[in-house]
């Protein structure tokens, strides 16, 4: 895995993430690292795929890409060959030496960074797929920072259906906003992130009132 500048400081959510994927708390074979549903249920996966894949291909000249959070790479896997160069980002050592063994390509590079705190790849285009979710409103308002730099950033969040409050504070960890009638939203108070423009790529909406999928593409 190619190094990017890191900070000495040791951050809590490293330690939280590889609990999860130790044991196995988002469920799946417990000899494997596993990213959980939505990572993997094709009624969720196959439409994300395919707004993604359809982006990408749009370009006359392939893109960049820099997949922030991308997890046991269920996902990613499906989208290097649309990509120039592709940077996969975890936080979690041990998944990020998975990844590398059991994925390869010329244009496909895996770094293990803390997102809210690390440099990141430089690129045209990062994709954000149910990370922010998980995090507290401090790493939100850093991520997105660093987010600023990228010419299109493609968000997915779970949120809820209908109103609700955006943007509650939680700690980092496996749960979400959901259970708060809450969820991300980053151009609401108090992130009031500075975009030129917000599109909505795609909405999936779960079977028992359990929230919706959204996916927002937005310009800088």
């Amino acid at each position: 895995m190619k190094k990017l500048n890191r900070t000495k400081q040791p951050w809590p959510t490293k330690a939280v993430m590889s609990q999860i994927y130790e044991k196995n708390l988002w469920g799946g074979n417990p000899s494997e690292f596993y990213s959980g549903e939505g990572s993997h249920d094709p009624i969720l996966v196959t439409p994300y795929i395919e707004v993604i894949s359809d982006f990408l291909k749009s370009f006359e000249t392939p893109l960049t890409v820099c997949d922030l959070g991308c997890g046991d790479f269920n996902l990613g896997k499906k989208l290097v060959e649309f990509a120039s160069h592709y940077h996969a980002v975890d936080i979690v050592p041990a998944l990020m030496e998975y990844n590398q063994t059991k994925f390869q390509a010329s244009n496909l590079t895996f770094h293990c960074l803390d997102v809210a705190v690390d440099e990141l790849p430089a690129c045209d285009c990062a994709l954000v797929r149910q990370v922010l979710q998980h995090l507290s409103n401090q790493e939100v308002h850093q991520i997105l920072e660093k987010l600023s730099r990228y010419r299109y950033v493609i968000i997915t969040e779970h949120l809820p259906v209908g109103d609700f409050e955006p943007n509650k504070d939680k700690i980092s960890g496996q749960g979400i906003r959901l259970k708060q009638n809450s969820g991300i939203d980053v151009l609401a108070a108090p992130f009031h992130w500075k975009v030129i423009e917000a599109k909505e790529l795609l909405s999936l909406e779960l079977e028992n009132g359990k929230g919706r999928i959204v996916t927002t593409l937005y310009l800088h």
